[in-house]
């Protein structure tokens, strides 16, 4: 019966994270973009300096997250409850979120995907 608590969780916490991350084709519209502008907001309070600088930092996070998210659920309803998760492990779900984004950015960078801004 844990096992299917464990389960459930898992589900859960995949769910969520396949909304932050970048593979549901509007989560940016309805979730990382009102959750970044959120966060640039707060911190253009302290200076209005950190709202841009903010928007990005707080959308890159909600993707890794994302991506982390649904790493730990998917591990949660496939493989059980019994693992703990280690801080190795999820060192390398960040490593690997990073290694993701910047794919993204060289992608971008040499014109393979099309982006609105310059990077410049």
């Amino acid at each position: 019966m844990a096992n299917a608590g464990k389960k459930i969780k898992g589900g859960i916490l995949f769910t969520i994270g396949f909304f932050l991350s970048p593979l549901s084709w509007w989560n940016d519209a309805f979730i990382n973009l009102p959750i970044a502008f959120f966060f640039g907001w707060l911190f253009s309070l302290i200076s209005e300096k950190l709202f841009t600088p903010m928007i990005i930092i707080s959308y890159w996070l909600t993707n890794v997250l994302g991506f982390l998210l649904m790493h730990l659920g998917a591990k949660d309803m496939l493989v059980g409850a019994d693992k703990k998760k280690t801080k190795k492990e999820m060192v390398k779900i960040l490593i690997t979120s990073i290694i993701y984004t910047l794919l993204i950015l060289a992608l971008i960078r040499f014109g393979i995907l099309g982006f609105r801004f310059q990077l410049d």
